[in-house]
């Protein structure tokens, strides 16, 4: 299991406090009839957002008794709270005690009927809420606490078709667990097509024009309370339509291939659909030549049978054609591969085939045709990302790899070119999204904010007077490209915009969404985190949006803030190598000449992950205000660190913007193969001044810090930093050093330890085995030499697809003081494995390390374990691709709420309220599933319930892209390395 944090720093700009509407959950109705009376009452009180020293309320009167003409309504604060401004009513205060009084246009209230006046107020201390509520001096008794409703869409499914003029129907549950749901609002792109007051909860959406629209069911219960369910996707065709899955497939001479046909929608009778070849070779046949679907089969995949000619021939390419009267064809794209090679490379083609698949569920398709791959295709999932369907910057890297590798088997490119398209799009952020970096000042990069320890010492105060120093890289990069905008991913989106924040805090149904989780140091678990959008508009959180709960400043801005993982783009920068190399063969490198000078640019604008945090210069710091600015390249630390981040106001007319690196640096980044290639390979050497040269510096520091960093044991321990404990601290007393910054056995986080997962070996070391294996580059033939045997003796592979990994490493000791001219033998230094396991993802990292390794070295045994791998990995496929069933036994935090004497549970400060876009409450005592409700509409949810309940911890099968990916480009990397 691995919890990464992405740690960027917000900062704030002069403008003025602006209040936001947030729900919280102080609510009290009360109901009674009092004895010889005719008035009966019930009083719903909500504070409707908070902050220090005011807040916003609503109070729903209903009226349970008789008609009351010119009602008043009465109650008494209890800790000086003071109405500054209601309305819906006339408010007066005297003392303690609050009157409401009918307003002239509305003076009565009749018998079932309700009202609610609202108001703004003030308080010190503490703000209980009132409990001796009267309507025309009648009391309202009795105490129930106020919850919003619950809704699932349970009809249609995600992904389900329609023809145009079919009327959608639409199906609900909805529960309300203190009161009752008045009603389900059924929406269409944001549109009420549908209401029903009553359970069984159904709708019809009639008029639905053609193209991908996004439906959500909304419940509203008797207090006004909202609840939303998860958004799904549906198409709406312009008729019937023929679908086949995969929409291409490789077949090699001599053999067959299979693709699937169903229909898109319901037929109204039987339907004939012809499968013929319509372009193409005639070495290539398929059958059955018809299939019919009925009013009960029309859904169920039929397969037809692709066979390629066993005549030895020039390799041709085919398209196959399954039509039918009246409905729009599906088509089948085939390619002929030569006879014998690689069983890997048939199984590279069958796990592309797999992760293409839209039955497989990997990529969400946006109306521009571009493709972007979820985290996982299964929803319900916590771990770096906090659900399934956000993505990473490392999963659209490995899009990358994945067409890369398919191009240099059928030199299509295509694919590789639109992969890149869809990263540019929609997780670089446009100039739209990052509006005013024009007016970023290089000498004023932001202002200082210590990290802390703990997250309970958040939110942290802006320190104005600590020395920042100078960017060095903005004014050349700016001359270069001509833009101020930054040419890197943003680590996360919410592909489905699942939380709602929409593309940039609008609240659109825009997706995908730029948002953020991690920014409290390094106790900050994902399961602690509190989800926020990139952009921050306010219109969710509290009156600051989110930025108060992480920055204390006298005032707050509206603004983007974006946060790079450098591992993801310099695995794009790497996969470009790759591609220059493959398409250079095929004499196809101008076809992909564009995408390669990007990320040239890309690589460019890394640079900015070489340098410190707030480009303090490197070595010896120990002090925030003794740590001296830099002025040039004295800040560069030239190492891959956690992040590099940049933000600035959403107000275009406003004057500022920020850029940060990083101080930290942990050796699971280092990409010393992209540095190889931005500093030597002449397709992609950066436009800057510098930039060739930095990346040459990089490469070998790069490797200088894992030869420091290698244990005695061969495993590389964790990393360095400039910055102790985020905060520029004194170090424990001989600590070591590496050019003046300090060893850190696990930066940048602690829960877990960022260095006790093998998976960080993996990554890393496959980069430098890979540029061994292109290179003979004899610094990291020396780091491998060390590593590969120790990875080795602690890996087993058996029969019938038995295999283990180290999975969990424990520490001890540490390196000795680096010194390039005789560096030391890290006697002290030693790595321990404590458990294995079966992680696929990661298995297929570590075979393509020893297979880089072996191909170059020449080493049989980790040519043998790496196969071993791979050969072991075929064991365990489905439908959908290669996985392993895992137990998760840490999905017993999901009801965490923050406990002060561990430290653990999402941390909320005294006093703060706000809200997500779905009505969730984020305050004090808040769990992470209380800020994340839609978890308990998963269809998987019952599982972890009982789980919670006291049951055993649930266990899940995970198809994750990345791993899905990382597993075919390993496959591939086989036949590339060994035929």
């Amino acid at each position: 299991m691995r919890y990464r944090t992405r740690a960027g720093r917000l900062r704030t700009g002069p403008l003025a406090l602006i209040a936001a509407a947030a729900t919280a959950a102080g609510v009290m109705p009360f109901v009674a009839p009092v004895a010889n009376a005719a008035v009966a009452c019930q009083v719903t009180y909500q504070i409707t957002s908070q902050w220090q020293g005011g807040f916003g309320a609503n109070v729903n009167i209903r009226n349970l008794g008789d008609p009351v003409n010119n009602w008043r309504l009465t109650w008494t604060f209890a800790d000086g709270q003071r109405v500054q401004q209601g309305w819906n009513g006339t408010f007066s205060q005297s003392g303690a005690a609050v009157t409401v009084a009918a307003p002239g246009w509305a003076p009565n209230l009749g018998t079932g009927a309700s009202t609610t006046p609202g108001f703004n107020g003030s308080w010190t201390g503490t703000n209980s809420l009132p409990t001796d509520f009267a309507l025309n001096g009648t009391r309202c008794n009795g105490v129930v606490e106020n919850k919003n409703p619950t809704a699932s869409l349970t009809s249609p499914t995600s992904g389900q078709a329609f023809q145009v003029g079919q009327a959608i129907p639409m199906a609900a549950t909805a529960a309300d667990s203190d009161g009752t749901v008045a009603k389900v609002d059924f929406l269409a792109d944001g549109v009420v097509v549908a209401t029903d007051t009553s359970s069984p909860y159904t709708g019809s959406w009639t008029g639905a024009t053609a193209g991908e629209h996004t439906l959500v069911a909304r419940a509203t219960d008797d207090k006004g309370g909202v609840g939303a369910s998860t958004a799904i996707g549906v198409r709406v065709l312009a008729g019937q339509a023929v679908q086949v899955s995969p929409p291409s497939l490789t077949v090699r001479q001599g053999s067959t291939a299979t693709f699937g046909v169903s229909l898109a929608t319901a037929p109204a009778s039987s339907v004939t659909v012809t499968v013929a070849r319509s372009a193409g070779s005639t070495d290539l046949t398929a059958g059955p030549a018809s299939l019919t679907f009925t009013t009960a089969n029309w859904a169920t995949k039929q397969n037809v049978t692709v066979t390629s000619a066993a005549n030895g021939g020039e390799l041709g390419t085919a398209t196959f054609t399954a039509s039918a009267t009246g409905a729009t064809a599906g088509t089948v794209e085939v390619k002929e591969l030569a006879q014998g090679g690689s069983p890997f490379q048939q199984a590279f083609l069958d796990q592309y085939a797999k992760l293409h698949d839209p039955a497989s569920g990997y990529f969400r398709t946006f109306p521009d045709g571009l493709k972007v791959p979820y985290h996982s295709i299964e929803t319900l999932m916590v771990e770096a990302p906090d659900h399934g369907h956000q993505t990473t910057s490392e999963a659209l890297s490995y899009y990358l790899w994945l067409e890369a590798s398919y191009a240099r088997i059928t030199s299509d490119w295509t694919s590789f070119k639109k992969a890149w398209a869809a990263m540019e799009k929609y997780i670089i952020p446009s100039s739209a999204d990052q509006a005013t970096n024009n007016k970023y000042d290089p000498s004023k990069p932001a202002t200082y904010a210590p990290e802390h320890p703990r997250m309970d010492m958040y939110p942290s105060q802006l320190e104005t007077g600590v020395p920042v120093g100078r960017d060095p890289i903005a004014a050349e990069l700016k001359s270069a490209y001509g833009t101020d905008d930054i040419y890197g991913m943003h680590w996360l989106i919410d592909v489905d915009n699942t939380y709602g924040f929409g593309r940039c805090g609008d609240e659109s149904d825009a997706a995908p969404a730029y948002i953020n989780t991690y920014q409290r140091g390094s106790s900050e678990s994902v399961w602690e985190t509190i989800p926020q959008p990139s952009c921050d508009t306010f219109a969710h959180g509290g009156p600051n949006g989110f930025l108060d709960l992480f920055t204390k400043d006298a005032s707050y801005a509206k603004q983007y803030k974006y946060t790079n993982a450098p591992d993801a783009d310099a695995r794009a920068v790497q996969v470009a190598l790759l591609a220059q190399e493959w398409a250079t063969e095929q004499g196809k490198a101008a076809e992909i000449a564009p995408e390669i000078a990007k990320a040239a640019k890309m690589g460019d604008y890394l640079r900015y992950a070489m340098f410190d945090k707030y480009f303090k210069k490197i070595g010896n710091c120990t002090s925030p205000s003794s740590c001296p600015g830099g002025t040039g390249k004295d800040s560069a630390h030239y190492l891959m660190s956690w992040y590099y981040a940049w933000g600035g106001a959403t107000d275009t007319s406003a004057g500022w913007a920020w850029r940060i690196g990083s101080g930290a640096s942990h050796q699971g980044y280092q990409n010393p193969l992209a540095a190889h290639a931005l500093a030597n390979v002449p397709a992609l050497k950066p436009k800057s001044a510098t930039g060739q040269q930095d990346w040459a510096t990089s490469m070998t520091r790069q490797l200088e810090m894992l030869q420091w960093l290698q244990s005695a044991d061969g495993a590389i321990a964790g990393g360095v930093t400039n910055t102790w404990e985020g905060s520029y601290g004194q170090p424990p007393a001989g600590t070591p050093t590496f050019y003046g910054m300090f060893y850190d056995a696990h930066p940048v986080w602690r829960d877990p330890p960022s260095n006790r997962w093998f998976g960080f070996q993996a990554w890393q070391m496959e980069r430098t085995a890979a540029l061994y294996e292109m290179t003979g580059n004899a610094a990291a033939k020396k780091i491998l030499d060390k590593w590969v045997p120790w990875a080795i003796a602690n890996t087993t592979v058996g029969t019938g697809g038995q295999f283990q990994i180290p999975s969990d490493l424990e520490w001890t000791g540490a390196p000795d003081n680096w010194n390039a001219t005789n560096p030391g033998a890290n006697a002290n230094l030693r790595a321990k494995v404590l458990n294995h396991s079966q992680d696929v993802g990661i298995a297929a990292s570590y075979a393509k390390t020893l297979l880089n390794y072996a191909a170059k070295s020449g080493n049989a045994q980790a040519k043998t374990v790496g196969e071993g791998l791979l050969t072991a990995m075929l064991s365990h496929q489905d439908s959908k691709g290669i996985a392993v069933p895992e137990q998760r036994a840490d999905y017993n935090r999901f009801d965490d709420v923050y406990n002060a004497t561990t430290r653990e549970g999402p941390y909320v400060p005294a006093g703060w309220s706000g809200d997500m876009p779905n009505g969730d409450i984020v305050k004090p005592g808040a769990s992470f599933v209380d800020m994340r409700s839609m978890f308990k509409q998963d269809p998987d949810w019952p599982k972890v319930q009982a789980y919670l309940d006291g049951g055993p911890a649930p266990t899940f099968t995970y198809h994750r892209f990345w791993a899905q990916a990382e597993i075919a480009t390993a496959f591939q990397l086989h036949v590339e390395l060994f035929g």
